[in-house]
Parts: C-alpha cells; structure tokens; sequence
C-alpha cells in the first residue's frame, strides 16, 4: 500500500486547516464589511436594502496559528450556520436585487456563504481522516483493533494452525524416512533370499 512519510501528512493536515481558517475569515468579512452595515441607496451594489437584526458571524475552529479554537458567544458553528443564516435571507427583485422583505443576506449571497461554509467543514472535519489514510495510520489502526478488539482468538488460532502445519510436515518428514528404510531393508531381504538360493543350488550341484 503506497504511504507518505508522516512529514508530508502532517504538511497536508496543516494546509487544510489553512483554508478552512481563511475560508471562515473571508465568509465573516463578507458578514461584517457588507451583510452587517447600512449603506445609503448610491452606494450599490454593497447597497441593496439590507435591513433586519444583524448576522451572526461564523465559528472559526482555529486561531491565526492554526491552533484549536473554541466557538465565542454568539458566533454560529460550522455544522449548523447554513440553517442559521436561512432566517436572516431576503427576498429580492429582479432584475435589481435589492431586497424587498426584511434581511441582511440576498439568496445569492446565502448560496455563496453556504458553499464556503460546506467546503470550510468538509475539510476541517474529515481532514484528519484523509491525512490518516494518506500516511496509513487509519489502516494500521483499523487492523489493530480488529486483531486486539474484534478477534481476539485470532491470533491464538494462528498460532494453533501454524503449530498443526509444522506437526504435519514433522509427520510426512518421518513417514519418508521410514519408508526409504523399509524399502532398503526390504531390497536387503530380498538380495539376501537370492544370493542365499543361489549358494543353495550350488551347493546341491556339488
């Protein structure tokens, strides 16, 4: 099975948590520089008649280090934002886009934020899991388990099987060597009976 080193997973595992990191930060800038703030009509298209309470921002689940972070009071989680965010979504005029129903997100820009959001958890929760499988470690754990967890005569029965096999070939070994023994031991006797005829007849000739 071909496997990385682990110095080149865990370069993979700190990429993903790179983009999801910026991927939330770019989906609160959209939040608080746009969705969030009041702008006069001439001002479009960061202008289009947003109104209503304001968007929660989102959950990042690292800090600018990349290390774990624990969401804040009133951020919304990656898992859940896209239901969140539903409410605060406007219904807009064509072909203008400005919102004609309280709101702070168009459905447009809802679609936009949803899909950074799926990527953003997509690669923060299975991340890991890709990595372990890309370095292995999934597979050698997995086998681990199954051998100390799920099957824990399997390795007692291997053992019995392999002891049966050698006891088996031991047999067969033993079996050969008694047979090429009798066969000499028979081709003796028989050698023995002839050449006992033979001085037999001679000695009746005389």
């Amino acid at each position: 099975m071909p496997c990385v080193d682990n110095a080149t997973a865990q370069e993979t595992l700190l990429q993903t948590k790179n983009v999801s990191h910026q991927l939330v930060n770019v989906v609160n800038g959209i939040i608080n520089t746009v969705a969030n703030r009041n702008f006069p009509p001439q001002l479009a298209p960061l202008y289009y008649n947003q109104s209503g309470p304001l968007v929660p921002v989102l959950c990042n689940p690292f800090h600018s280090n990349l290390s774990e972070r624990m969401c804040a009071s009133g951020e919304v989680s990656l898992h859940n934002s896209s239901e969140v965010w539903k409410k605060y979504t406007c219904n807009v005029s064509t072909p203008s886009g400005i919102c004609t129903t309280p709101g702070r997100l168009t459905p447009q820009f809802y679609s936009q934020m949803s899909a950074a959001v799926n990527i953003s958890y997509g690669l923060y929760r299975y991340g890991p899991f890709l990595v372990n499988l890309q370095d292995c470690t999934f597979v050698r754990d997995t086998f681990t388990d199954i051998s100390h967890d799920h099957c824990p005569g399997l390795r007692r029965y291997s053992q019995w099987i392999y002891i049966g096999l050698v006891i088996v070939s031991a047999a067969v070994m033993l079996s050969l060597m008694f047979w090429v023994i009798y066969a000499r031991e028979r081709r003796h006797r028989v050698y023995t009976k002839q050449h006992d005829a033979r001085v037999e007849g001679i000695n009746k000739g005389h």
